[in-house]
């Protein structure tokens, strides 16, 4: 293993992406032609991508799980990674994961788009863990928490800037076409929030939620406890002594991590850019917890 003080990524025209994806899948995105009924699934990386898919997959699939040989990789693909000729190969409807800004996603005016948002003190640390246990993407097995922190407040990780990446959607929160959730309100009322995107994915593909025994059923398959659980369906295999894929799954847990200098360097990310304080809106408690640490 090397000591790499930064993960490795693949740079296209200045946009970092994993290194373990094919070129062609992120050359070839823009060819892709979205139809009106494509769901896409969009996150900044570890902002609650694999839990919204596997809530979606639930609700279109009246609660049933994923088999024992299913693999969400598969029936809910990353676009940027299988590229153009495998998008076009799906069955339709199509059910898309991105990380990708909204400037680069194929757009259609009746697709439907699901946006979950994380606040990034939470989400460095998961992207941080992530980033350390994909030896084949990043190579950055010994790299260091302080390191990565660093990569991450200069908009130097894959996909890009945190805020640069949310605002970009969160422009389009007010089109009926696009749904935002973020990861705190699933994590506080999972029922409530799974309702929400049922009705939003219409009358047909949410009708699941509709039913309270099969929404009961979605909640629980949806639980971290579930998910912690046969983690070979969500993603490849990790080293033995890395954190799980699924790992913690809590809101704050920023707080055993960061340094109060970490935390003031994203507080100040939110004083900073330009609509940033319409998403510091979102997380009352957990930017009160921030200023909080910072003053102490």
């Amino acid at each position: 293993m090397t000591g790499r003080s930064t993960p490795r990524y693949r740079v296209h025209d200045g946009f970092r992406m994993p290194a373990g994806f094919p070129e062609e899948g992120f050359r070839s995105v823009g060819e892709i032609v979205a139809s009106p009924d494509d769901i896409f699934i969009s996150t900044y990386p570890k902002c609650g991508t694999t839990w919204m898919q596997n809530i979606v997959w639930l609700i279109l699939h009246g609660a049933v799980p994923l088999g024992a040989e299913e693999r969400m990789t598969d029936l809910i693909p990353h676009m940027e990674e299988i590229g153009a000729e495998g998008v076009d190969a799906l069955p339709h409807p199509r059910v898309l994961k991105t990380h990708l800004p909204f400037s680069m996603t194929p757009y259609h005016p009746e697709a439907r788009y699901l946006y979950v948002l994380r606040n990034p003190f939470d989400c460095v640390v998961s992207f941080f863990h992530h980033t350390r246990g994909f030896v084949q993407h990043y190579d950055f097995y010994e790299g260091s928490f302080d390191d990565y922190f660093r990569c991450f407040v200069q908009g130097e990780v894959d996909f890009g800037d945190y805020f640069e990446n949310v605002l970009s959607w969160w422009a389009h929160r007010t089109e009926r076409n696009f749904l935002f959730v973020t990861y705190e309100d699933l994590k506080a009322d999972p029922r409530s929030e799974i309702a929400r995107v049922g009705h939003f994915l219409g009358s047909k593909d949410g009708a699941a939620v509709d039913d309270p025994l099969l929404l009961d059923r979605i909640v629980e398959l949806s639980s971290f406890q579930s998910m912690s659980r046969d983690q070979g369906r969500w993603a490849s295999d990790r080293p033995e002594d890395r954190t799980p894929f699924v790992r913690k799954g809590e809101v704050g847990d920023f707080l055993n991590v960061l340094s109060p200098a970490q935390v003031e360097l994203i507080l100040e990310r939110f004083r900073s850019t330009d609509g940033a304080e319409e998403l510091a809106a979102l997380w009352p408690d957990v930017m009160g917890q921030a200023r909080k640490y910072c003053a102490e």
